[in-house]
């Protein structure tokens, strides 16, 4: 599943959302998600979710795990483009049958998109966005409207927004679903539900400086924060690693790794620069010192790592090939 390489140090910290875009492409990842935000999926287990997916959006163009079957979930078609316009991509985007409509002959799907964001503030509504997002999602499902298209062969599209950062203290910890609703302003007029409840947008508002009582948001503030102590115990209560330790020893090895450590830290006080930690963490996995190389992200670890940092330099002048 790459959970190990999904949340490496990366030079970018921008990379912090490419790492939760790697993560979250695991089908175990994507059934808590779906199961707590998608009506569709609440009287089904994560197991019966998992099964949902579509498999033909699964990647076999990269490597799993040894003796693990293939669950990573490669986004298929995400680039939308019209003539001259910006290109945009969706983060994540991918099939799943829809069991409230399908039946033993026909298979009916849902259009799901998952964009993990780093900040809420984004200098324009994350709602407008996602609403647009939702459009072209829909859109997307007629390469070209003609006089032949049938409209009935339209199928819902979900929309989920993960933010982590610069969210009001009174929105953290908290989920909004934005979706077509009927009103009969006149009369006493009945339209089937699945035929206008096409488009819902789901905001997931997180709270990383705090604990959080809601399930779905303590499993996200502990998948997008991956330093804790209690990481991997956290981990271990919402995904079942007794039938796959090499899963369960990859998960483990995030903790401390993510990019939001070395974001923190820098704001925090580390003085070298991020690229000298990002040498200086790569100098100590290749000398197989890996708890130091945990050790030196963590904010409080000042001297520590300032003196590694003297070795490293060191090192580097004597013999520049070591480093």
């Amino acid at each position: 599943m790459d959970l190990l390489n999904a949340m490496q140090i990366s030079q970018d910290v921008e990379g912090l959302d490419t790492s939760s875009k790697e993560f979250l492409k695991n089908k175990e990842v994507l059934a808590i998600i779906l199961k707590r935000v998608v009506p569709e999926y609440q009287e089904y287990t994560e197991t019966e979710i998992m099964g949902f997916i579509e498999t033909s959006s699964i990647t076999s163009e990269k490597d799993v795990s040894n003796g693990r079957s293939n669950t990573r979930i490669e986004g298929k078609n995400t680039e939308f483009k019209v003539l001259n316009e910006k290109t945009s991509n969706f983060d994540i985007l991918f099939q799943a049958k829809n069991p409230v409509l399908s039946t033993l002959d026909l298979q009916v799907n849902l259009h799901i998109d998952i964009e993990p964001q780093r900040t809420y503030r984004t200098g324009y509504p994350i709602e407008k966005r996602g609403i647009y997002y939702l459009a072209r999602e829909m859109s997307a499902q007629f390469n070209l409207a003609t006089d032949d298209t049938d409209y009935n062969l339209l199928e819902k599209c979900y929309s989920i927004w993960i933010c982590r950062d610069d969210i009001p203290k009174e929105q953290q910890e908290s989920i909004s679903v934005f979706h077509i609703q009927h009103k009969a302003v006149l009369g006493n007029c009945i339209v089937r539900h699945q035929d206008y409840d096409l488009l819902s947008l789901i905001i997931i508002r997180l709270s990383p400086d705090h604990p959080a009582s809601d399930k779905l948001i303590r499993f996200l503030n502990t998948v997008f924060t991956p330093h804790g102590d209690d990481f991997m115990k956290i981990m271990s209560e919402y995904i079942d690693f007794s039938k796959n330790k090499q899963l369960q020893q990859e998960v483990a090895d995030m903790s401390g790794l993510g990019v939001s450590i070395l974001t923190e830290g820098i704001e925090k006080g580390i003085e070298k620069g991020e690229q000298n930690i990002i040498e200086l963490y790569n100098w100590l996995m290749e000398h197989g010192k890996r708890e130091d190389a945990i050790a030196i992200m963590k904010p409080e670890n000042v001297e520590f790592r300032n003196r590694l940092l003297k070795e490293y330099k060191q090192a580097s002048a004597t013999n520049p090939q070591s480093s």
